[in-house]
């Protein structure tokens, strides 16, 4: 039995979030500037996008550029930003044969112009499909998404059209950038890492971690059915305790 074979497609998170960590490394490896591994960090996603339609999974978030990105060498951002934009043209037509339709969350007005059009033109051009929700998250901070939504709300509450008392969860939730999707199940970050580096800190309350030391590049549909196995042989208690979850089921 292969490992895709092993999964059961009764029990597959509906989101799965990734942080693609690793490129630099890779690349540092096989004698090369950084750039190289981001080049190579594309098929990783092709593969990821892959995976996720084959098993059903409905979104996919992916944290391909962070705001505190921008203090690294001026050389590899105009790079990234090339290639990410190269990226963007180049996999729109695979993108509406398989249905998958774009989102952007991150201050996406402040990437370079070309970048920024294009991103904004793969969202316009793939609105209507009805497959893999593919979600991007470019010049991308929750610590700055978390302050936006506060922000929004205070003003809210000074306008008069809010009462303090009505301020929850839910309404929070419904101020940040991902308001029209649900919260991640699984969060996948590559490369040895163990942390969430800024990334859906509010969204990821409840997700399970799972952490690979494969660096991206190398990251396959293979690594993504083995993070979703060790997802299915999780217990979810969301603060409860097994007993409780035995008996509800």
């Amino acid at each position: 039995m292969n490992t895709e074979q092993q999964i059961d497609l009764t029990r597959i998170p509906e989101h799965i979030a990734v942080i693609m960590d690793g490129n630099g490394r890779w690349a540092k490896k096989q004698g090369q500037d950084r750039l190289f591994g981001h080049s190579f960090g594309v098929d990783a996603v092709r593969q990821t996008v892959n995976a996720c339609q084959k098993l059903g999974v409905r979104y996919l978030t992916m944290y391909a550029f962070s705001t505190e990105n921008w203090g690294r060498p001026k050389a590899e951002v105009d790079g990234l930003m090339e290639l990410m934009v190269r990226t963007i043209v180049g996999e729109i037509p695979d993108l509406m044969k398989r249905k998958v339709r774009i989102h952007g969350i991150g201050d996406l007005e402040g990437l370079p112009e070309d970048c920024k059009a294009e991103m904004y033109n793969a969202i316009e051009v793939t609105k209507n499909n009805t497959g893999l929700h593919l979600i991007l998250a470019l010049n991308y901070s929750a610590k700055w998404e978390i302050t936006k939504a506060v922000k929004k709300i205070a003003e809210k509450t000074k306008a008069g059209d809010l009462d303090p008392i009505a301020v929850n969860e839910e309404l929070i939730s419904a101020n940040l950038s991902t308001a029209a999707f649900p919260d991640p199940e699984l969060l996948i970050r590559t490369s040895g890492e163990m942390r969430l580096s800024n990334f859906l800190l509010w969204q990821c309350a409840y997700s399970e971690f799972y952490f690979t030391e494969v660096l991206w590049p190398d990251f396959n549909e293979e690594e993504l059915y083995k993070a979703v196995i060790d997802f299915q042989f999780r217990e979810r208690r969301f603060g409860k305790t097994s007993e409780q979850i035995i008996n509800v089921e």
